[in-house]
Formats: C-alpha cells, structure tokens, sequence
C-alpha cells in the first residue's frame, strides 16, 4: 500500500464526518425558511358535522365545530393556528385560535353553528396554520348535511 492509499485511508472517515454534520446544518436551514404550501380538502367539507380534512402532503388538519368551539386538530405541532368566517361580501373575521392540551390541537369560540347550524348550509372558510416558518393555508367551503 502506497502513502497515498494510507492517507486517504486515515483522512476519508473524518471526511464523512465532517460531510454528514455539514448536510445536517442544510437541511435544518432549509426546513426554517419561509413558505407558503396549500391544503386541500380530501373530500367535501362539513365542519358541524366533524367531516372535514384538509391535506397536503404528510400533513392533515381536521376542523370542526362542537360545544361553540371551532377545533384544529393536525397530524404535526403547530406554533399558532387563525380560522377566518368570510361572509358573501368576501369580509373575513379572524379568530386567533389557542392552544388546548397539545400543540396538537387547537381551538376558538365562533358562532359558526348559527350560520351554518341547519342541513344544506353553506359557508366559506379560511385557515392559516404556522409551523417552524412554513404557513399552511386553504380556502374552502363547508356544506352542513
């Protein structure tokens, strides 16, 4: 063996080391740049009923409306979480929702039962849910059957 391989034996560990701990830095870099990704619901959405899931990618939020408390439910920890009621003027009213147990779950007292409460009712909603730098939002409508 030549002095050559012998170095290249000795040097190439710390190499990998050295490489493994630079993509590590990267990836984390990445992940905490902002970003702005679209949820969509999976199927028709019926938030008095608890039928509503929006998604994209690994990621799924469940909203809906029990006890006058809108509830966000997600797959991932949230760091905050904003549902909009938009009425047929397309003015939106936010309402900040607090953390209950878990950065799991989330919730606010809105009167989205007296708007859509009865079958047939429609209704359009926004959401913003912040994760490390990333903001999940959708616009949807929710059909009370």
């Amino acid at each position: 063996m030549n002095k050559h391989t012998r170095t290249a034996f000795i040097v190439a560990p710390f190499l990998a080391i050295i490489g493994f701990i630079a993509a590590d830095y990267y990836e984390e870099d990445q992940a905490k740049k902002e970003k702005v990704i679209k949820l969509v619901p999976i199927e028709n959405c019926d938030v008095i009923n608890q039928l509503c899931v929006l998604k994209a990618g690994d990621f799924e939020v469940n909203v809906f409306h029990k006890n006058n408390l809108t509830t966000v439910n997600s797959t991932f920890p949230l760091d905050s979480a904003t549902i909009f009621l938009v009425d047929k003027y397309n003015n939106s009213t936010a309402y900040p929702l607090g953390m209950v147990q878990s950065p799991y779950y989330w919730h606010t007292k809105t009167d989205l039962r007296e708007l859509i409460g009865n079958s047939g009712e429609r209704y359009k909603l926004r959401l913003i849910a912040n994760i490390k730098g990333g903001s999940y939002i959708s616009e949807f409508y929710t059909l009370t059957k």
